[in-house]
C-alpha cells in the first residue's frame, strides 16, 4: 500500500536550531497516527512540514499524486467586528452549493448552525464547525493539529468519537496532533512521541512502556496508556 503521506528523514533547521531531526513517518487510508510529544518538541512544526508550508532544511515529504488534505488548525483567529456566518466560513475558500455545506455539517453533527454567528459558538461547536470546513473537501487523510483545543472534557471524547466514526465512514487517513495522552489513544492506530526527533512509534500500549515515553511524561502517564 501506497502511503497517503510520508516524511523520509526530515529535518527542520532555523538559524543555529534544530526544530526536527531525521523525522521518518507515514500515513495510511483508514489509519489514525497520533503526534505526542511536550510543549516546544516540534509537533505543530512538523505538521507544517508535512503540508508543504515550512520549508525542509533537508529530507523529504512525499504525498500521493492526487492526494487531498482536509487541515484543522490548532487557532483560526477571526475578526470579532466583522461577523461571519459559519455558512460563509465554509465556503470562504472555494464556493460550495448550500447542500454540501448543510451534508459537512451534518456530519459533524452541527447543521442547525448554518446560519448562526461563528463568533457565538462554543468551543466544541467552532471544533466541529472546522471539521466540517475540512470535511467539505472530501479529503483522502485529515490533518488535526490540537482538534479538541478549547473544548471540556465530555466535549473531547465526543470530538474524538467523531473523528473515529469519519476515519471508519469514509476510509480516510487522520494525522492528529494531541497532549491528551489518556483519552486520544483508544482513538488511536499508531503513536509517534516527538521531542525534536522521534523519540518512540508504535501501538499506544508499545509506546507506554518505552523508556523515552516514560522518561517525558513520567510513570503515571505510561499507566494511563497502557490498558
Amino acid at each position: 500500500m501506497t502511503p497517503l503521506l510520508s516524511a523520509n528523514a526530515a529535518s527542520v533547521v532555523i538559524g543555529e536550531r534544530t526544530l526536527l531531526h531525521n523525522i521518518n513517518l507515514s500515513v495510511d487510508a483508514g489509519e489514525i497516527v497520533t503526534i505526542i510529544g511536550p510543549n516546544g518538541g516540534g509537533k505543530t512544526t512538523l505538521v507544517r512540514a508535512l503540508l508543504g508550508i515550512q520549508h525542509l532544511s533537508s529530507g523529504t515529504v512525499t504525498r500521493k499524486p492526487g492526494l487531498t488534505i482536509g487541515y484543522v488548525p490548532q487557532r483560526l483567529t477571526l475578526n470579532p467586528m466583522m461577523p461571519v456566518r459559519v455558512s460563509r466560513l465554509l465556503t470562504s475558500t472555494f464556493a460550495r452549493p448550500r447542500a454540501k455545506v448543510l451534508a459537512a455539517l451534518e456530519e459533524t453533527g452541527v447543521a442547525h448552525l448554518v446560519d448562526s454567528s461563528v463568533h457565538t459558538l462554543s468551543g466544541g461547536e467552532f471544533r466541529r464547525v472546522l471539521l466540517a470546513r475540512a470535511l467539505i473537501q472530501d479529503p483522502h487523510i485529515l490533518v488535526l493539529d490540537e482538534p479538541v483545543a478549547g473544548v471540556d472534557h465530555a466535549g473531547e471524547l465526543a470530538l474524538y468519537e467523531l473523528i473515529q466514526r469519519l476515519r471508519t465512514d469514509r476510509g480516510c487517513g487522520v494525522l492528529m496532533v494531541s497532549h491528551d495522552l489518556h483519552v486520544v489513544m483508544a482513538a488511536t492506530d499508531k503513536v509517534i512521541c516527538l521531542n525534536g526527533h522521534v523519540c518512540c512509534t508504535g501501538q499506544p500500549h508499545e509506546v507506554s512502556q518505552h523508556s523515552e515515553y516514560v522518561r517525558l511524561f513520567g510513570p503515571k502517564a505510561a499507566d494511563a496508556l497502557a490498558f
